[in-house]
């Protein structure tokens, strides 16, 4: 395994954790969702030159795009619970009341 592969793998894997472990509020889960969503964009971006695909080219860019669509609803979702409960915490959001 290349170090450039080490990299990417260990950001994603941390990600992971980081998302099933510390889930106290909404911030670090969306903070967890983009490094995930980032080092899938390496990952590509990588993948693409070392195949030297140039077809391919276009699909890290549009995760790229998914990934900022990603962050805005996100941050749209933060915004608008800690407005309406006073808190980020995921143990204060209830699904059934909002």
């Amino acid at each position: 395994m290349t170090p450039t592969h080490f990299s990417f793998t260990s950001a994603f894997i941390l990600g992971l954790m980081g998302l099933a472990f510390h889930r106290t509020h909404l911030l670090s889960a969306l903070l967890c969702l983009e490094g995930m969503m980032l080092s899938l964009y390496i990952a590509l971006s990588v993948w693409a030159l070392q195949a030297e695909a140039t077809g391919f080219s276009c699909a890290p860019m549009l995760l790229l795009a998914f990934s900022a669509c990603e962050a805005s609803a996100g941050l749209a979702i933060l915004v608008a619970t800690a407005r309406t409960h006073g808190t980020d915490h995921l143990q204060s959001l209830n699904l059934l009341r909002c």
